[in-house]
């Protein structure tokens, strides 16, 4: 007997997605976006509801295993780092005032991403809370090109580096989920 699961999706029309056009948030079916702070803005949206879907419909065990050892990578983890490095990102743009880590030093966001309950509802949270702080922050620097903080970093490089997070990190989650309960799809 193994502990692999078996592979399945929950879409029926394109069975390598995650789900099916008109069940999918993501999708948009009208033009894309108008601009490059839009289209920016559209790519960040769509990579945090993709990590929301790669967790929903899992336990607490489920999200807090470590499903490649020997890795501590979880999906609770990774909603505990991405909430950490939302903060850290606010404090690249305001230096002056840092605000402190959320979870402590090195690797305490997946060292201590533990099976109960009130930790996952507090990483949720905590994501929620500092993904909202953050976009209001950068709300104030429309000029995509403006450069903000201690080490001059452009706008649009914080957005991109958002987004790349987001990015890899869903990645990791595909493989993460996969390996929970077998479960497929971009």
């Amino acid at each position: 007997m193994s502990d692999m699961p078996e592979r399945w999706s929950q879409a029926s029309v394109h069975p390598d997605m995650w789900a099916d056009p008109g069940e999918d948030p993501r999708n948009n079916d009208g033009p894309s976006p108008d601009g490059e702070l839009a289209t920016l803005q559209d790519f960040l949206r769509n990579y945090r509801l993709t990590l929301q879907m790669k967790c929903e419909g899992l336990d607490p065990q489920q999200l807090a295993r470590r499903s490649v050892p020997p890795s501590t990578m979880s999906l609770l983890g990774l909603v505990r780092h991405l909430a950490e490095v939302e903060r850290d990102w606010r404090n690249w743009i305001l230096p002056h005032h840092p605000a402190p880590k959320l979870y402590g030093a090195g690797d305490a966001d997946f060292e201590h991403a533990v099976a109960e309950q009130a930790v996952v509802e507090g990483a949720f949270a905590d994501l929620a809370r500092e993904q909202a702080a953050t976009d209001q922050v950068l709300a104030g620097y429309p000029d995509l090109g403006a450069r903000v903080g201690r080490d001059g970093i452009a706008v649009r490089e914080l957005w991109v580096h958002r987004i790349e997070e987001y990015a890899r990190h869903c990645g990791h989650a595909d493989l993460l989920r996969e390996r929970i309960d077998g479960r497929v799809g971009q």
